[in-house]
């Protein structure tokens, strides 16, 4: 497996992928997102987010903590959103 740029793996990379539909995600505003966490080495620990309108397309790749992070601060109100 490579990545694009370090960052993001194509749909063929992550074949063995389970993926979760964000619980938020509706079929109105096109608003979609979906997370799978990675086993397969070297990507083992690491999270995939795309957009599940686009299931052959790239997803970005983050650490776990680093999702727990942004999690944690959404739900803390961090973000003007």
């Amino acid at each position: 497996m490579t990545t694009n740029s370090g960052r993001s793996l194509t749909a063929p990379q992550l074949e063995e992928a389970v993926w979760k539909k964000s619980s938020y995600s509706g079929n109105s505003n096109g608003q979609c997102v979906e997370v799978a966490a990675l086993a397969a080495t070297p990507f083992a620990g690491m999270r995939a987010i795309r957009d599940s309108k686009d299931p052959g397309g790239p997803a970005l790749l983050f650490s776990g903590p680093a999702v727990a992070g942004f999690l944690a601060d959404v739900r803390d109100g961090r973000f003007d959103i």
